[in-house]
């Protein structure tokens, strides 16, 4: 398998550290809301890749960390009167709700930073006994990035053009070594919580969490990190220079990062405001479509988000559902007036399904790209259904192709939405409009027909009547 390394800005072979066992490490949710369509990219993309490389054979040891102590949080939890850890129980749970829908497994590890105090504060004390941070009187403890010759290795930035005031996420002000140095340990402040440490009560910065966790959890060297592109600088580039000054070894062999998710053109965040909560999608969308949508396009490359874009995926992955259930119905019910097995229609659905394998894995071992494997999905799919309009196809093949379509399936995590019943609305609506196709009032019974597919759902004329099914 090859993957896109952000730290060569290559695609590189990937051979893990230990030969059959992964480790990977992913930065989780800051748990003061309901997650984002773009927080959701990433921990789709990469419970995919963890479960691809589970596909073929591999070990994975996964951990992805919750933050569960930062400036947001504490912002949010005074601002509803309630405790940083109440705030962080409430949207962790709220996470695993979100998290489940979206058909996303529980990781190996799931640390809190609270949790890990301890291990922090280890960390600080490595960096300070090999003179890699300095303290800033009343305010805190603070990384001297000019200690680390290879800092800006991840995001090719220099320390010339930190100094400069590159890096908009990056501030200066009085007691700072240099513009790029960065806090591991705050001390108090009024109404935030803290922690005692060796260098007074306080709490820890942001990147050194991760560090700490990862070190913790996984060791000192690790397969594979992933995260967001927008994590590269400063959080990525800081994890990296605490934890390789600490441990004197690499952090990382693999840097996978996941583009963003667009609307109108502007990455989707909570502080542009322009962002749809996953919460939000699944009044309208199933979290199964949610899934597919994310899914359907390269991860390096952003994706758009609409209404439209989301009701394709939605009709995509009906029509995987419908080619499934079909197959199905033949399989388990053996009815299907075919020829002996053996047949030209067995030999071709056969082919298909094994170039759809063969396809699928040459897709997702050349960087993950799930877009051309949901393509070998839909062609495994035609064939399906070509095989079952032949009517000369055997049972046995037939279920083959089927269980080869369930199989690539469940190595993206893609499932169908549960079969829900029809709303009274609806039927009320499928009545009345049969009633006036029954008067002959066709453009009444067009307009209803037009309102019904409106509010999510179809209506089909057949000998038995009228029958009506969500889109």
């Amino acid at each position: 398998m090859k993957l896109y390394n952000t730290l060569t800005r290559t695609k590189q072979d990937f051979v893990p550290i230990d030969a059959g066992h992964v480790k990977m490490y992913a930065c989780g949710p800051t748990v003061y809301d309901y997650f984002h369509l773009g927080n959701a990219r990433p921990f789709v993309t990469f419970d995919t890749l963890a479960r691809y490389l589970e596909y073929r054979g591999y070990d994975v040891e996964f951990c992805q960390n919750f933050t569960d102590i930062d400036d947001k949080m504490i912002n949010r939890a005074n601002k509803e009167g309630i405790t940083v850890s109440q705030l962080a129980d409430r949207f962790i749970a709220e996470y695993y709700v979100d998290a489940d829908g979206l058909n996303i497994k529980r990781h190996t590890y799931q640390p809190r930073a609270t949790e890990t105090i301890d291990a922090i504060i280890d960390l600080i004390k490595s960096l300070e006994e090999k003179g890699f941070v300095y303290v800033i009187p009343d305010d805190g403890v603070y990384f001297d990035v000019s200690r680390d010759p290879d800092y800006g290795k991840l995001s090719h930035y220099k320390l010339e053009d930190l100094q400069a005031g590159a890096g908009e996420r990056v501030t200066s002000f009085e007691g700072k070594r240099n513009h790029g140095d960065f806090a591991v340990w705050k001390f108090k402040k009024e109404g935030e919580p803290y922690w005692d440490s060796p260098w007074g009560e306080g709490r820890p910065g942001w990147h050194i969490e991760c560090s700490a966790m990862n070190r913790k959890f996984l060791g000192d060297t690790i397969d594979i990190h992933c995260g967001g592109c927008d994590l590269i600088f400063p959080h990525h580039e800081n994890e990296i220079a605490q934890s390789e000054c600490a441990s004197g070894k690499p952090f990382a062999n693999f840097w996978v990062h996941n583009a963003f998710v667009n609307i109108d053109g502007e990455k989707m965040s909570k502080s542009l405001g322009n962002f749809f909560t996953i919460r939000d999608i699944v009044e309208h969308f199933p979290y199964e479509v949610i899934r597919f949508f994310i899914l359907s396009g390269h991860y390096r490359k952003p994706i758009d988000f609409s209404d439209e874009l989301l009701r394709a995926s939605q009709t995509g992955l009906k029509r995987i559902e419908t080619c499934y259930k079909a197959a199905s119905s033949i399989t388990e019910g053996g009815v299907h007036p075919a020829a002996s097995s053996g047949s030209d229609s067995d030999k071709a659905v056969a082919d298909a399904a094994n170039a759809a394998r063969e396809e699928f894995i040459k897709h997702m071992d050349d960087d993950l790209n799930t877009a051309d494997a949901i393509t070998d999905i839909f062609n495994l799919v035609t064939a399906i259904n070509t095989a079952i309009a032949a009517d000369d196809a055997s049972v046995e093949a037939i279920k083959s192709a089927r269980d080869v379509l369930a199989e690539l399936l469940d190595v993206l995590g893609v499932k169908f939405p549960e079969e829900k019943g029809i709303p009274d609305e609806i039927m009320n609506l499928v009545e009345e409009r049969a009633q006036a196709k029954k008067d002959k009032n066709y453009a009444e019974a067009d307009r209803i027909r037009d309102l019904i597919q409106s509010k999510g759902y179809v209506v089909k004329d057949t000998p038995e009547g009228p029958k009506v099914e969500a889109l």
